[in-house]
């Protein structure tokens, strides 16, 4: 639902644009092997590219964790993607840096740490997901989301599926599952893409600072740029989807 403003773009581009459930969040089944790392989602990502017979035309395009496992993805298979398009959460390792020297962030990012807790399955899910709207308050400032949260709720409203987005925070910085098999894959999410890359960040995000954002894009290749949304914060895409979507079509067309 995420991309339901952006899709029928690249659809009216000649794209065939799928924008896939990530792993665990309703009405998707909870993956039985328990493996929430962003590089199992980066190999999803890579197996629904040949399942549905991608070539090396193809982009990705993620947000948040999705912008995650997009750099993973496009960095462990250049060959499959022609451009990549990440928002909210830098490409390199300007946010892991920001995780050990950052105080402003550590405190933005509070929320990761309180996920670790077991607590945190009962009071996010508490009040019909009172926790999420509180996040989204704090992560969008000014944003109506009522529309979009009613949306995304149903994803998470059953416990297993809760647990199952709790789990990637848990295998990210916490005693979560990490597949060893999945080591050099995951180490991937550190390496900048070298296809043309742009990186999209909303001035305004409450979520991931803005500084940690310039950071990263102070130390991009060439083949990369960045630019900053006025008048957005951490769902940029949806609270300016018009002037984002024109921003990421242009790219494309370059």
């Amino acid at each position: 639902h995420t991309w339901r403003h952006l899709l029928p773009r690249l659809a009216e581009a000649g794209y065939r644009a799928v924008a896939p459930f990530l792993r665990g969040y309703a009405p998707t089944a909870v993956p039985a092997d328990g493996r929430f790392q962003t590089a199992a989602s980066a190999l999803d990502a890579i197996g629904l590219h040949g399942a549905l017979g991608g070539d090396s035309r193809a982009v990705i395009i993620g947000h948040d964790w999705g912008s995650i496992i997009t750099n993973i993805a496009a960095a462990h298979r250049p060959d499959l993607w022609s451009k990549v398009v990440m928002s909210a959460v830098p490409p390199g390792n300007a946010v892991g840096m920001a995780f050990v020297t950052n105080l402003t962030q550590i405190k933005r990012s509070w929320y990761m740490f309180f996920f670790q807790h077991p607590l945190a399955d009962m009071v996010v899910g508490a009040n019909d997901l009172a926790y999420i709207d509180m996040l989204w308050n704090d992560w969008s400032p000014g944003f109506d989301a009522t529309e979009d949260l009613a949306l995304l709720k149903p994803s998470l409203r059953d416990p297993a599926n809760l647990q199952a987005a709790l789990g990637y925070y848990r295998a990210t910085i916490g005693a979560g599952y990490n597949d060893p098999a999945l080591q050099d894959v995951q180490a991937k999410s550190n390496v900048i893409p070298s296809q043309p890359l742009l990186y999209l960040h909303g001035v305004t995000d409450g979520c991931m600072g803005p500084e940690v954002a310039r950071f990263a894009a102070a130390e991009l290749p060439a083949s990369a740029r960045a630019e900053f949304v006025d008048g957005a914060g951490h769902f940029l895409h949806l609270e300016r989807p018009d002037h984002v979507n024109d921003i990421i079509m242009k790219f494309l067309g370059e």
